[in-house]
């Protein structure tokens, strides 16, 4: 039955009661040892104390690094994609947002990772060379947007 069900003998265990007398085995000192840090109270060390040598966080540069005013971040789109995803024809930006080739309110620059066949028309705002090249060569264009 249920209400006689019990956990095997020896299974559970009583914690240990520090510091209640001598006669407990857990008096005096209650398990802490002999003076030093670990002894007394209040002895909790902040986050990252490292026992008094200079921590990690204050071992570390304290600049991080330069980024430029100036950078203009691009949404990547590479050749194989326009190959594998667009049927040939003229893509402007909204044309790309709405096929699902990138994301909206970003620039858009052409890279040349993979081969193309077919012939685009594209409106965008950088393209490297080789991407340029390999557009022309299938009889597509670029033009560059500001």
């Amino acid at each position: 039955m249920l209400h006689q069900l019990r956990p095997a003998s020896g299974a559970r265990k009583d914690r240990k009661r520090v510091a209640r007398g001598n006669s407990g085995s857990g008096g005096t000192t209650a398990g802490r040892g002999t003076k030093g840090q670990h002894a007394r109270t209040g002895k909790g060390k902040r986050f990252g104390f490292e026992g008094g040598q200079v921590p990690l966080i204050r071992r570390q540069p304290k600049l991080g690094g330069f980024k430029s005013p100036r950078r203009r971040e691009y949404d990547i789109v590479n050749l194989m994609v326009l190959e594998k995803k667009l049927p040939a024809g003229h893509y402007t930006i909204e044309g790309l947002i709405e096929k699902r080739i990138i994301r909206s309110g970003t620039l858009v620059k052409i890279l040349a990772t993979g081969t193309i066949s077919k012939k685009f028309e594209l409106e965008v705002h950088a393209a490297s060379k080789a991407a340029k090249k390999a557009i022309a060569d299938a009889g597509g264009s670029i033009v560059l947007i500001k």
